[in-house]
């Protein structure tokens, strides 16, 4: 593992680069900036590399135009309705950075901040932030812990950690756009999806669930076998023109045991790369990159147009602190919230 430079912050923090890299073609190259994962190079059937995230160019970049590239998402990624929620009787309001609701933790999530790094066993890299009680207005000193730790066979494992000193509420996830087929290289579309889940959490106009836990059954949701993701993406359903596309959370199936389970592929057909998703987490954001405009531009010199990537974002469930009926993402003093997913890359045939 190598590190270099990256940029400097406007408040003069230095922004580091860190490249984790194996012997068989995999390179990463995370920032401390929000443990940005701003390249992840992998070999396609015929061996050749390509970055297969999409990112920015500048630590400007990613504090003011990035809409999460890469980042780790949190004190609590994706959407808390109304910026607020109570536990044990005391209501807490956040930051309402995507009105009328708080997404990925507000304006300053841990996407924003810069995290002490250090070398891991291994090819791995350990970043550490310490969130102070009140920040976004969520409770309690979290002591937050991100490992990277990328193996012989291509698995990008990702280690979740955090301890606090009051009640409060935990929800990590990173939140890579991925394109086999190459960043910049225009939409997914092509890409074939499978998710294991028979169910998702259908939402209401501002993205909040609704709290029902909906069948896949017959819906454009259905990924239990191998589905394009454009086959289906137009279709005129209600869940998908509100999101634009997709932008749920699927209700992955219990694991066997406290290992990560399989959770989501996807495949590209020309260059044969596959993506498997194996995680701890109860819910999967499956984000067709509906907020892609074109008004952004890659490393590569491209603008970026809606479905240019996706995201597989391990979670709980969104806006759980104010559903009773969803899995708990409270976190106590004396807990410890752990999580774990792997990305793991392979190629397929045609």
């Amino acid at each position: 593992m190598n590190s270099e430079q990256y940029g400097i912050t406007e408040d003069g923090k230095p922004v580091l680069a860190y490249t984790l890299a194996n012997t068989s073609g995999m390179r990463v190259c995370v920032l401390t900036l929000g443990c940005i994962i701003a390249r992840l190079e992998v070999p396609d059937r015929d061996g050749k590399s390509a970055n297969v995230v999409l990112g920015s160019d500048s630590v400007a970049g990613y504090l003011h135009r990035s809409p999460h590239f890469g980042a780790i998402a949190g004190r609590y990624a994706n959407r808390i309705a109304g910026g607020r929620f109570s536990i044990d009787g005391n209501e807490y309001r956040l930051d309402t950075n995507a009105p009328p609701n708080t997404l990925h933790g507000g304006r300053h999530g841990f996407d924003k901040v810069v995290w002490r790094a250090e070398s891991g066993d291994g090819e791995a890299l350990v970043l550490r932030y310490l969130s102070a009680d009140g920040e976004a207005g969520f409770p309690g000193n979290l002591a937050v812990e991100v490992t990277y730790q990328l193996g012989a066979a291509n698995d990008l494992r990702i280690d979740y950690s955090a301890t606090t000193d009051k009640p409060t509420v935990v929800n990590l996830t990173n939140h890579s756009y991925f394109n086999l087929a190459g960043e910049g290289s225009g939409d997914v579309l092509n890409h074939t999806v499978s998710i294991e889940a028979d169910c998702f959490t259908p939402t209401g106009a501002t993205q909040i669930p609704t709290g029902e836990i909906r069948s896949v059954d017959g819906t454009p949701f259905d990924f239990r076998r191998p589905t394009v993701i454009g086959e289906r993406i137009r279709i005129a359903d209600e869940q998908l023109l509100m999101a634009r596309g997709y932008d749920h959370n699927w209700v992955l199936r219990e694991a066997a045991g406290d290992a990560p389970r399989q959770a989501a592929r996807a495949f590209e057909p020309r260059s044969g790369r596959v993506l498997d998703v194996l995680t701890d987490a109860p819910g999967l954001q499956f984000y067709t990159g509906n907020g892609l405009d074109g008004t952004l531009v890659g490393p590569a010199g491209n603008a970026y147009r809606q479905s240019d990537g996706f995201c597989f974002e391990t979670q709980q469930f969104p806006d759980a602190p104010n559903q009773p009926g969803f899995p708990s993402a409270v976190l106590r003093p004396g807990e410890r919230y752990h999580s774990t997913t792997i990305f793991r890359f392979s190629t397929g045939a045609a």
